[in-house]
């Protein structure tokens, strides 16, 4: 949703025991000051489904949907370019850098794929199949057709695609891959943190090595499920967190993106049956991942 130099994302407020939508807000946006918050309620710039203002003082529920927007005069644009593998009525699919959000959220908005695409391609309303973390590089389907988007969102709920990611981290000396690593991942503290506890699994991934530095090996990891940071999360657990990763095993403190130190992890392949047409389709990323 745009509104000349601003664009609307969308939040269902999470469980809580905030007084206030704005409380909520800020809770859950800690990065933009409170003071910012209030200013964009007193513009109008916080609003409902149907486009209304929301109060300052709107009661907290968990769930509401609320609109909000932010003015883009400050925002930083963010290096890399998005590369296009494929475009149709009903289907793009792009090659995401480092450090590029998938959807707007907190301080990006117009410095996302999906608004740049939109710009790129002159398409409204580009919906992400998928997640794939700012962090993280490589391939985002997203689709440009509402009549045809539920097909697409098929192929991940029913796992009839096949994912493959590319990870760098140290040699696994002590452990014995191939392998299948499963857990249960649930919310964690910080808020966008996950974190494995004790009860059924909801996760797994498939992890192989494919090729041995003398300080790094390159993995292979097919996520069988999709979980939040399932990836990052499960490599860490196995004692070899992935190259740079400002969260796992340790949330470090936030700093500037270093172009020289991305996150080591690509989304490299994506392979299924095109619902639409029956065609099988194969996707890889053309972004570097250097061993050593």
């Amino acid at each position: 949703m745009r509104d000349g130099r601003r664009l609307a994302s969308r939040i269902h407020l999470p469980p809580g025991a905030w007084a206030s939508v704005l409380e909520c807000l800020c809770a859950r946006f800690p990065m933009i000051a409170p003071a910012e918050w209030a200013a964009r309620f007193e513009r109008g710039l916080v609003q409902d489904t149907e486009g209304r203002p929301v109060p300052i003082g709107a009661a907290y529920r968990s769930g509401l949907e609320v609109h909000y927007f932010r003015e883009l005069a400050d925002e930083v644009p963010i290096a890399g370019t998005e590369l296009v593998l494929h475009a149709d009525e009903h289907l793009v699919v792009a090659d995401k850098p480092h450090f590029l959000p998938v959807m707007p959220t907190g301080r990006w908005v117009e410095q996302t794929l999906q608004a740049r695409l939109e710009r790129r391609l002159g398409i409204s309303g580009l919906a992400p199949l998928h997640r794939l973390d700012r962090a993280t590089a490589g391939l985002v389907l997203l689709s440009a057709n509402p009549a045809t988007r539920a097909r697409y969102q098929a192929l991940f709920r029913e796992r009839r695609i096949s994912k493959r990611y590319e990870a760098i981290a140290a040699p696994a000396s002590g452990t014995s891959l191939p392998a299948t690593y499963v857990s249960r991942l649930e919310a964690g503290e910080p808020f966008f943190t996950m974190r494995e506890v004790a009860g059924t699994p909801n996760t797994e991934t498939r992890i192989e090595v494919l090729e041995r530095g003398k300080t790094a090996w390159r993995y292979g990891l097919e996520p069988v499920t999709g979980r939040k940071h399932q990836l990052r999360v499960h490599m860490a657990a196995l004692g070899i967190p992935i190259r740079h990763d400002r969260i796992y095993p340790t949330v470090l403190d936030e700093s500037p993106d270093d172009p020289q130190r991305p996150l080591a992890l690509v989304a490299r392949r994506l392979q299924f049956i095109d619902p639409l047409t029956g065609v099988e389709r194969f996707f890889c990323s053309a972004f570097p991942l250097p061993l050593e």
